[in-house]
């Protein structure tokens, strides 16, 4: 799958970049919104890049910050089962994304596309304990897929306003930390005694269904 992904990359790359030539193909799109968490979304795509080919492509990057998980129950299944220290916790998402995207009439919206795609997310959820002289991240990379729909209102000849909606799904990937970890199919590295990645997935919030929604200007360049 990754080889696939790649190889998808490295033709968006090369249509953006012989697509950016035409002012009106190429757009860059900025987004802010919740997808998990708060955050943020920056994508440029291209269309018209083949005659008579329907479809755009789109490539951008999301960062999110949200809850990382639940920080008692992370320090027992990763470390030990010392309870000293105030809880602080932090966590992030680093996502890409590659998305197709279809001219749609839905609702009577005249510039609506949906969109199809892959994605890889990099989370990282950050647990400290103050007092407790434990700090350390977990950790999880994941490839998945989304799907949305979106939709531009012009505010002049090249700028709009831009509502997007989607569904991200990634499967479990295996969740590292503090030299333990766990895997979906039982390859456990340092595993505490009683704990599977059953209860590791439940305490950390790696994702899995992500919905979105993000409101953000569109430039066409």
């Amino acid at each position: 799958m990754k080889r696939a992904v790649l190889g998808l990359a490295l033709i968006a790359l090369t249509l953006l970049g012989a697509g950016s030539s035409s002012a009106e193909d190429f757009t860059l799109t900025t987004l802010a919104g919740y997808k998990g968490g708060a955050g943020f979304r920056v994508a440029g795509s291209v269309g018209n890049f083949a005659q008579g080919f329907p479809l755009a492509i789109e490539l951008g990057i999301t960062h999110i910050r949200l809850d990382p998980g639940r920080a008692l129950d992370v320090r027992k299944i990763f470390i030990n089962d010392a309870t000293n220290g105030t809880p602080d916790k932090s966590g992030w998402i680093w996502g890409f994304h590659l998305d197709f995207l279809f001219p749609v009439r839905w609702l009577g919206l005249q510039n609506a596309q949906f969109y199809l795609g892959v994605r890889r997310s990099l989370f990282t959820g950050e647990f400290i304990y103050v007092g407790g002289n434990e700090d350390f991240e977990i950790i999880s990379n994941q490839w998945g897929v989304g799907t949305g729909l979106r939709s531009t209102f012009p505010m002049g000849r090249i700028m709009g306003l831009t509502l997007s909606a989607g569904l991200d799904y990634y499967p479990n990937a295996v969740l590292t930390g503090h030299d333990t970890s766990y895997g979906p199919d039982g390859d456990n590295v340092n595993d505490r005694e009683g704990f599977t990645f059953k209860e590791a997935d439940s305490a950390v919030n790696q994702p899995k269904f992500q919905p979105m929604f993000m409101v953000g200007l569109s430039f066409r360049l």
